[in-house]
């Protein structure tokens, strides 16, 4: 899952982003509200990391101008302590949760889980399965039956998006800005070369789920009989 951090305070940006790659979440970083509503805009994030007050557009605009065009993105807001003031104007313009810094880690964890289980989106706590395989995003460990095979972090981010779409055709295009970001110079081969990794890697655990080419359109996930 892509989160987006929109943090002024570099070192916390830093901080926080290192502690969400940690736990396998792709993460992006803007220091000015103007930048954080361009790149929210873009539709490819699961979730928003939104501090109140930036230069260029202060959190609160940010929150009402994305609400505004029908962004439903959670947006958890980012608070000084004692801001009781923007934090009931934040709820009021849709903001789905605050947090006051400074914040314990797992804090922020939990709610950033809260938050996309209130969205639908699947929280891979203890796995992501489709068919007879076990994606545990954690580990990045994909398993068959007690067979697993370890995957590296793209591979994993990819299978999990696959997924998560239930199904549904995704293109190269919304794999790119899932996986590397709106803004991305990558190329549809660096696409074909991990859809490639994940094909070899479900043959040599025998499962059943094949990653299936829709010509001109995109990947989806089948479960073969």
């Amino acid at each position: 899952m892509r989160i987006l951090i929109a943090e002024d305070e570099v070192h916390l940006a830093e901080a926080v982003s290192q502690i969400l790659k940690k736990h396998n979440y792709s993460v992006d970083m803007v220091h000015d509200g103007r930048s954080g509503l361009d790149y929210a805009l873009s539709g490819i994030y699961d979730l928003l990391l939104l501090d109140i007050m930036m230069p260029e557009m202060d959190g609160i605009t940010v929150l009402k101008k994305l609400r505004s065009e029908g962004n439903h993105t959670p947006v958890i807001l980012l608070t000084a302590k004692g801001e009781i003031s923007d934090k009931v104007t934040g709820l009021d313009y849709g903001a789905d949760d605050y947090i006051a810094k400074p914040f314990a880690t797992e804090e922020l964890l939990a709610r950033i889980r809260a938050a996309l289980r209130r969205k639908g989106e699947v929280v891979p706590e203890d796995g992501l399965k489709f068919g007879d395989i076990e994606l545990n995003t954690t580990q990045l460990k994909l398993s068959v039956q007690g067979k697993e095979i370890k995957l590296n972090l793209k591979e994993n981010e990819l299978l999990e998006l696959l997924i998560t779409r239930k199904q549904a055709i995704t293109s190269k295009e919304q794999i790119i800005e899932k996986l590397w970001g709106f803004d991305s110079e990558v190329e549809y081969n660096n696409v074909e070369v991990y859809i490639s990794f994940l094909r070899k890697k479900l043959t040599f655990l025998n499962s059943a789920v094949r990653i299936n080419t829709i010509r001109g359109v995109g990947y989806v996930l089948e479960v073969t009989s």
